[in-house]
């Protein structure tokens, strides 16, 4: 049987993360790939990493950053308006260690299981744990599933992951912000537009330009968001709040 020393340095950590720069994901694409694989990694089904409430923004749909719950789920619970005064929000508030319980608890009020929308069989069980930005936004990160709670090594390793996946995000977030500061006005326009549902056509009669002009805002906007075509450039522009 291994010794402590060997467990640690041959961990699943060293196999997701040959390095702990963060900077090597630059996108939330990434992060959402690599939380996939760690859910997977350490026997959980579904992940979050979502804003916690704060002020007036308190939607649940719209603070999600990275998930995998299932959409039905998620548009359920977000009817139910109660993510603000849930026991997973309360118990976070007050401690800086993992949170760990029955998933329909966790979302419930007052210690009483939600019952309004179905919790899978696996999604019995979430992990959650409160991180914060640099700049102390928080931020609450789940890992649901069927399996116990982590403990000793594995839950000091499976943290440690969390940290490095939150640093990634965050910095992911951070170019989201220099993207916006690179794309113009009238590419930003654009793509709200087509995110209504305007056609090029009625975006050029719009804002009073050429249809090839809007076809070129559209082009070089996708090239800022890295994104292969016009769809892509407006999920990537409405996930990083530019539109």
């Amino acid at each position: 049987m291994p010794d402590v020393d060997e467990t640690v340095s041959s961990g699943r950590s060293s196999l997701l993360f040959p390095t702990p720069d963060p900077s090597s994901v630059q996108t939330e694409y990434e992060v959402l790939r690599l939380m996939r694989q760690c859910a997977a990694d350490f026997g959980f089904d579904n992940f979050m990493i979502v804003r916690a409430p704060a002020g007036d923004q308190q939607n649940f749909a719209e603070r999600l950053v990275v998930s995998s719950w299932p959409s039905d789920l998620v548009r359920g619970y977000d009817a139910l308006d109660i993510f603000r005064l849930s026991r997973l929000v309360e118990e976070l508030r007050h401690t800086k260690l993992p949170v760990f319980n029955e998933t329909a608890t966790l979302l419930g009020l007052h210690g009483k299981p939600v019952t309004a929308v179905e919790i899978t069989p696996s999604m019995a069980f979430t992990l959650a744990v409160l991180l914060h930005t640099t700049y102390a936004d928080p931020f609450i990160v789940t890992l649901s599933g069927s399996r116990d709670a982590p403990e000793g090594i594995e839950a000091a390793e499976l943290y440690y992951i969390l940290l490095q996946l939150f640093e990634r995000l965050e910095r992911s977030m951070d170019a989201g912000v220099t993207t916006r500061e690179k794309l113009s006005a009238r590419e930003i326009e654009c793509l709200r537009w087509a995110a209504a549902g305007k056609s090029s056509d009625e975006i050029a009669i719009i804002l009073g330009i050429s249809a090839y002009t809007v076809s070129s805002y559209f082009k070089t906007a996708a090239r800022k968001l890295d994104a292969v075509n016009r769809m892509q450039a407006i999920a990537r522009a409405m996930r990083l709040k530019i539109i």
